[in-house]
């Protein structure tokens, strides 16, 4: 069997301090730490290292997408960066998308998700809305689930203004989907979840569904991918860094068994097959989160709702942003051609 590596983020061993010890730069005193991506310390504070770099709206002329940022809510710095490929008189379905990075690390501006979600909106062609949410451990769940609420709710009164703006005129709100990566995707589902109740309130936006690449969920028992599963060192999810997210996100007092995490754990609020939306699974072979990822769609099927999966073979957890290897790039290209054939087929559902 052919296999590819995931990519690997080289951490400076500087940054890989014994949790609990003092930081002799500041002082502090370290409490928890994903190495080369997030500190957070005692007194409150944390850090976050630029190890993928911010970039700005700008893309090349040739792919022939139109790229903005958007402020949604000032007093809480939630915006959204758009992606609009070029159509001739035909509106574009609209998907509003969620990034990776465990609820505490990860940005709309991260270049990896810029370049992934540009091609994505070119060749499925998609207007994609790419929030920027609130993170953790600051802003620990449900924070970023409110912050899917709104951004959804910002779309509406925007659809509703009557306004011709660049991106708007290009939509068609009859066809809007729910998406993300990791984090985004537990996002994703959790803000269909909560929206469902009342899918008219949101009205003129009619949702045909949502797409959850490697969906980030937990539990205390171990899956067997997360108890086996051998990652390369460094790699971007192991069941350490895994654990260290949940314990940064989840409310005070609350484990990995939170109805937000155990996609299995019981729900005050269950599944409903006649309001919550179908939905496409795209699961990675190598990755720890593969069996929590079958589970989930089980738990959809069991509560008679609509779920399609496909399983990338010989990758591992966000190949499609952080993998360049070629093999990955075809696999990547692949998943944007599912993505593109779910969303035609759930537009033509009616």
């Amino acid at each position: 069997m052919r296999r590819t590596r995931m990519a690997i983020i080289n951490s400076d061993s500087t940054l890989s301090l014994p949790i609990g010890t003092k930081n002799p730069q500041n002082h502090r005193v370290l409490i928890e730490e994903i190495g080369g991506l997030i500190r957070v310390y005692k007194d409150g504070h944390v850090e976050r290292p630029q190890i993928v770099p911010c970039v700005t709206c700008t893309l090349p002329l040739e792919l022939g997408v139109t790229c903005k940022d958007l402020v949604i809510d000032k007093f809480t710095n939630i915006w959204a960066r758009f992606y609009v490929p070029k159509c001739n008189l035909e509106k574009l379905p609209l998907l509003v998308y969620f990034h990776g990075g465990g609820f505490c690390v990860g940005s709309a501006a991260w270049s990896c998700y810029h370049e992934f979600l540009a091609v994505l909106a070119r060749n499925a062609g998609c207007v994609i809305m790419s929030v920027d949410y609130r993170l953790a451990p600051e802003n620990p769940l449900p924070a970023a689930y409110e912050d899917g609420e709104k951004a959804l709710i910002w779309v509406k009164q925007q659809a509703l203004s009557g306004s011709n703006k660049w991106w708007l005129k290009n939509c068609d709100f009859s066809n809007v989907f729910v998406a993300g990566d990791s984090a985004g995707g537990n996002i994703a589902h959790n803000v269909s979840l909560r929206l469902s109740v009342n899918w008219a309130q949101l009205k003129p936006l009619i949702f045909k569904g949502n797409i959850l690449i490697q969906p980030f969920f937990g539990g205390e028992s171990r899956t067997i991918s997360e108890a086996l599963m051998v990652q390369p060192r460094g790699s971007v999810l192991n069941l350490v860094a895994s654990d260290t997210y949940w314990r940064l996100s989840l409310p005070k007092g609350a484990n990995r068994d939170h109805p937000w995490c155990n996609s299995r754990a019981k729900r005050s609020s269950k599944l409903d097959r006649m309001t919550y939306l179908p939905t496409m699974v795209c699961v990675s072979e190598l990755d720890i989160l593969k069996d929590r990822n079958m589970e989930f769609c089980g738990v959809l099927r069991n509560s008679g709702i609509q779920v399609e999966h496909v399983v990338y073979k010989d990758v591992g957890h966000a190949f499609q942003i952080l993998d360049k290897s070629q093999f990955s790039q075809m696999q990547t290209q692949e998943m944007i051609s599912h993505i593109k054939a779910f969303v035609s087929k759930r537009m033509n559902s009616g």
